[in-house]
């Protein structure tokens, strides 16, 4: 309520006392009413003029103050014939006196120090302003119960919301279901303890769909320590999210090639200490006075020999490590005859016969053959013994 009307009600107020009085002792007649009427419009008038003389300067040192406020040093402050308000002004006059020594002393212009700071004010905002719309994220802040209290525009790009839309919403009203939940304890364990925070969490984008959101922030407190809220950056890591999905999916992929791969290297050295060649047997050969050796296949195709199987058929190693035992088993000619001794040889596990063996000039030797079958890695080993007629 403004001063002046305050006055006027006051002085009206006053003055039903004294109509008060005069009803009360001659009732209210005509002539008792002109006099009311005298009463109440004298008082008024006088409450006017007081309330002008009151306010008036009250006004204008008003005024004064703004316009110091705004860096004008050379108000003059005038007197008024109110005994208080004088001492008010003359108290702002010392006041101005005062700054006006300081200024002087520091060497400041007198409008400098309300343009600067004014201008300092304005620099520091653009900059705040700057800094909002730059960051690769939204800046938010919640109350204790998460209720959304302000929030920069940056969450148009990210989630799709004007910022007066989730104004005044809840934090969870922003997450799909599943969220809700973990974000609720992770508030409330931070209530308990309030400390800065780094989270991972699901939000929902205006038009549905899921993304992924790298939460920073730190508790807010009253003077008196009390906890009013949190403050927090959010960014949008989805795509990286996605990016950690895809390695954890290529590393898991590569670990299953590593351990067919390493099966497969464990097979080759299980096989490769399991199968016999003739450099392995070495000297047990020549213990046991063996003519020759040497190592087939399933399809009678010769793997390996000894030096003294290639050179009683007059071949190289080379060339003898070519051939197929029809090539040189004149009793073998077909490979009817193979497959049959090959499933002899696996049914008994060895055999023994004589056939007769043609040399590379054409020349042709009885012998003796044992063959064995090496079952760990599916080969098969012949013995031969040259036989006289």
């Amino acid at each position: 309520m403004r001063l002046k009307a305050l006055l006027v009600i006051m002085c009206l107020a006053i003055s039903m006392i004294p109509i008060g009085i005069i009803g009360g002792f001659k009732g209210f007649q005509y002539t008792t009413l002109f006099l009311v009427g005298i009463i109440i419009t004298v008082t008024f008038f006088v409450s006017l003029i007081i309330s002008f003389l009151i306010s008036r300067p009250l006004e204008k040192l008003t005024k004064n103050i703004d316009e110091i406020s705004k860096g004008n040093l050379d108000v003059a402050l005038e007197k008024s014939e109110i005994y208080e308000i004088n001492n008010l002004t003359n108290s702002l006059n010392r006041v101005l006196a005062s700054l006006k020594l300081a200024i002087h002393k520091v060497g400041v212009k007198k409008g400098e120090i309300f343009e600067e700071t004014v201008k300092a004010k304005e620099e520091i905002e653009e900059k705040y302003k700057d800094l909002l719309e730059n960051l690769d994220g939204w800046t938010w802040e919640i109350d204790e119960d998460g209720t959304i209290k302000s929030c920069s525009p940056k969450i148009t790009e990210i989630l799709g919301y004007q910022p007066e839309e989730i104004i005044g919403k809840n934090i969870l009203e922003l997450m799909p279901p599943h969220e809700t939940k973990n974000m609720k304890n992770i508030l409330n364990k931070i209530g308990k303890k309030p400390e800065h925070f780094r989270l991972e969490n699901w939000y929902l984008h205006k038009d549905g769909h899921k993304i992924c959101i790298l939460t920073t922030g730190t508790p807010i407190f009253n003077k008196n320590g009390k906890l009013q809220g949190y403050r927090a950056i959010d960014r949008d890591i989805t795509e990286y999210k996605q990016m950690e999905e895809k390695i954890k999916e290529l590393n898991n992929r590569l670990k299953d090639k590593e351990e067919k791969i390493q099966s497969l290297l464990n097979e080759c050295e299980k096989l490769k200490k399991t199968s016999i060649t003739i450099d392995n047997l070495g000297e047990k050969w020549l213990e046991n006075n063996l003519e020759s050796i040497f190592i087939f296949d399933e399809q009678a195709n010769i793997i390996d020999c000894n030096e003294n199987m290639h050179k009683k058929l007059g071949y190289t190693k080379g060339e003898m490590l070519s051939l197929n035992i029809t090539d040189f088993d004149a009793l073998l000619q077909n490979k009817d005859d193979i497959r049959k001794k090959i499933d002899e040889i696996k049914k008994h596990g060895s055999i023994s016969f004589k056939t007769i063996h043609k040399r590379k000039d054409g020349s042709a030797m009885l012998v003796s053959e044992t063959m064995q079958y090496l079952k760990d890695t599916n080969r098969f080993r012949c013995i031969v013994r040259e036989d006289t007629i």
